[in-house]
């Protein structure tokens, strides 16, 4: 496995494009096949989840995908629902396709009726431009973007010749289940709806249900995959390991790079749980530590108070003890241990894990030395700009 250039463009069979004019971007995407989705979890539902949802459901096939970013189209009633299957119908009349096959997405202010009109202005001038060069994909990746200050793709090529492609965009209102998330995912891979559908939950629970930013979790959270079949490899049973395994990094990446992404951070947070009694239990403490306000505010400020640490751990509902637990911390080639055993470890060190909390990428590592699970999360420090963007969102 290797990574490749082009992003969603790399995966034979897709063709992209989009466009960006100040908070407002279109995005489409081509790309035909076998197709399975997961979306939020959050009861207040935006217009375009319940469409594609129910496609992908029903259909369990993709042609398109259609994707605006700066409106939400979320809590705006049938109005909504309207303005969502309109997108869908002028991209199917433009394409001679089926709009029952055409999932949509948007990204950006709840509450407010989408401007049709500006969609329906944009989407000759993105259909236009579509292609299959990485230009085109980072231009579809840019078109999603809302407080993003970073295009977000990732491509790889499998030793089998099988490719697998995604981008996406989240940078606030991210946790527990995606959040304010979109990722639009990718493979040649000759691979049924159903086995798509099995790999895509597994991904997703692994990776982007293991970011945190801020706490949220948003009402158009929307992740898809399809499957082109255009390199006419049927993965065999140990070959599907394999693309799993390629599936998870390709997220893994992503959720890296949203991460760090977070509005206003200036950090990346990477908390490895080991030694847990269950997975679950080592999600639970993992996603505490990178929730918690205190410990990103100290991350934030290189402030050494890593007793926060493990008071996220033992609430986080994970069974330790504390007599167990070790602790430490790791970035820019330094390490520290801070806790062995439940000790306060006689090589902590204050000063150098200030140092190492001066890092852009800071690894935390608790072994609660109760089993054999883990889990990893990822998380970003809390910042005043953080603040800021959303005080300052709508205006």
């Amino acid at each position: 496995m290797k990574q490749i250039e082009g992003g969603i463009c790399a995966v034979r069979g897709v063709s992209a494009n989009g466009i960006k004019a100040g908070k407002m971007g279109l995005t489409v995407i081509l790309a035909e096949g076998p197709a399975a989705g997961v979306f939020t979890k959050n009861k207040v539902t935006a217009a375009p989840v319940t469409l594609s949802k129910e496609i992908i459901e029903t259909r369990h096939h993709l042609s398109a995908v259609i994707a605006n970013s700066g409106n939400a189209n979320a809590f705006t009633g049938d109005d909504g629902f309207l303005d969502t299957m309109e997108m869908a119908s002028m991209l199917a009349e433009k394409l001679d396709m089926d709009a029952d096959t055409i999932a949509v997405a948007s990204t950006g202010v709840i509450g407010r009726r989408l401007n049709v009109s500006r969609i329906r202005e944009q989407l000759p001038k993105v259909l236009e431009g579509l292609g299959s060069s990485p230009e085109c994909s980072q231009e579809a990746a840019k078109a999603i973007m809302t407080t993003d200050r970073a295009v977000k793709e990732v491509a790889i090529e499998m030793d089998c010749g099988i490719r697998i492609g995604a981008i996406a965009k989240g940078s606030g209102m991210i946790e527990p289940n995606m959040g304010t998330m979109l990722c639009f995912a990718y493979t040649d891979a000759k691979m049924p709806a159903d086995v798509l559908d099995a790999a895509l939950k597994k991904a997703v629970d692994k990776t982007f249900n293991m970011v945190v930013v801020d706490g949220d979790t948003s009402t158009n959270d929307m992740v898809l995959l399809t499957s082109t079949c255009k390199s006419g490899v049927k993965p065999c049973m140990d070959c599907l390991d394999d693309f799993q395994e390629g599936l998870i990094y390709v997220f893994t990446e992503l959720a890296k790079k949203m991460a760090k992404d977070g509005e206003g951070a200036t950090k990346l947070i990477e908390a490895r749980v080991l030694g847990a009694k269950t997975y679950g239990g080592a999600r639970l403490a993992a996603k505490a530590i990178v929730r918690s306000p205190l410990v990103k505010s100290a991350i934030f400020g290189k402030d050494p108070n890593w007793g926060r640490v493990v008071a996220a751990a033992g609430y986080s509902g994970a069974e330790l003890e504390q007599e167990r637990l070790s602790l430490s911390f790791s970035g820019g080639g330094e390490e520290v241990e801070l806790v062995r055993s439940g000790e306060i470890s006689g090589s902590s060190d204050l000063a150098l894990l200030k140092q190492i909390m001066a890092n852009e990428e800071i690894v935390i590592t608790l072994d609660l030395d109760m089993g054999t699970e883990k889990a990893t999360a990822w998380g970003c420090d809390l910042t005043y700009d953080y603040v800021r963007i959303n005080a300052e969102y709508t205006t």
